[in-house]
């Protein structure tokens, strides 16, 4: 098989891997564009797409490639103790690093030196992720009202109440406050971590955001100008 190429990359507010929901569709808050490469912006490729509620994005942890790999991982939020095949996880860190999110999509624009660009919600990608692939999403194919979720139904569901003071939401653009309120409550903190003392921080939206966690409740210490560049 040929060498995988990246057809497109997406822009979002996380120039870093914190923060960044741990799956795809916990935070429809998100938003997001996916802007294919140059070569790639070809209107009729997308021809049919806009009827499409959800897609499905093949991608690539390019910031997570490393050489060999492990047959087990250890998933975060059983605690970073337990040990599970790779396959039974997401883990990054797989013989080949390619992730797998279902989007909603908002829509289809055409923009001059663009070409079309797609607007998505609910992804759990980094800015400048590359993407090897599309698809749409077939609820008569792809919904599995049976499915069973094994271990990972252990910490399904579970959120954060947040405290964000009202004079440091005033850094926030008032279009991304409630994608960042519904980012603090999924807990962005390693799944092993619980030291009420330890303020976390990462970026968003230009701006660094730092919290504490104690007793089930986030609160927002600090927001700061950010001064990490996102990805190319």
């Amino acid at each position: 098989m040929d060498k995988l190429k990246v057809i497109a990359r997406i822009r979002c507010d996380f120039p870093t891997k914190f923060g960044i929901p741990r799956q795809s569709g916990l935070v429809d808050e998100l938003k997001a564009e996916i802007v294919f490469e140059k070569e790639y912006r070809d209107g009729a490729a997308c021809r049919g797409l806009d009827g499409f509620s959800h897609i499905w994005l093949i991608w690539g942890f390019s910031k997570a490639e490393r050489e060999g790999w492990s047959p087990t991982v250890r998933p975060p939020k059983l605690g970073g103790n337990v040990r599970m095949g790779v396959f039974a996880t997401r883990s990054p860190f797989r013989p080949n690093p390619i992730g797998l999110s279902c989007v909603r999509l908002e829509g289809v624009s055409f923009e001059e030196g663009r070409g079309p660009v797609l607007k998505v919600s609910g992804a759990d990608l980094m800015d400048g992720t590359p993407i090897y692939d599309i698809k749409p999403y077939l609820p008569l194919a792809d919904c599995h009202t049976d499915a069973t979720s094994g271990f990972a139904a252990e910490t399904a569901g579970k959120r954060l109440e947040v405290v964000l003071p009202h004079e440091l939401a005033e850094a926030i653009p008032q279009d991304k406050l409630e994608a960042l309120k519904a980012v603090l409550a999924e807990d962005p903190r390693p799944g092993y971590q619980d030291d009420p003392e330890r303020e976390y921080g990462f970026f968003f939206a230009d701006k660094e955001v730092s919290f504490k966690v104690q007793n089930g409740i986030l609160t927002v210490t600090q927001i700061t100008e950010g001064n990490c560049a996102h990805n190319d």
